[in-house]
């Protein structure tokens, strides 16, 4: 069953992006780094999901933190430079407690996946 449920949020997380992509949503550069991290992100989940050794475990814990570092930086603080106006009528500290929270239940998953990954032998 836990499988079942890591492969349908992999799924999920996948079609969320590409849809993005197909609707021309990343168009700055910053959005199209982001898709970049996030599409690394899910092979090193699928490895995980699928116990595929995919690259070195040393490779997968630098960019474990790098993208995680990335993602907080980019949702918390470069998305709001790229003119999207998210829960635009509340305060700043709401806004960006609101975001973590967000980021936290979306892809929360998804890096406990990948530190598992990075830092068990599979």
């Amino acid at each position: 069953m836990e499988h079942v449920l890591w492969t349908v949020y992999l799924g999920l997380l996948g079609t969320a992006s590409l849809s993005y992509l197909i609707k021309g949503k990343y168009k700055s550069k910053l959005s199209k780094i982001d898709f970049v991290v996030s599409v690394i992100t899910w092979i090193g989940l699928l490895g995980y999901v699928t116990e595929t050794a995919i690259l070195n475990p040393s490779w997968w814990k630098i960019i474990t933190v790098t993208a995680l570092l990335w993602d907080v930086l980019f949702a918390m603080l470069l998305k709001d430079n790229e003119g999207e106006e998210i829960l635009d009528g509340l305060p700043m500290m709401t806004r960006r407690v609101w975001m973590f929270i967000t980021l936290v239940v979306a892809i929360g998953p998804l890096y406990y996946g990948l530190f598992k990954y990075a830092f068990s032998s599979i």
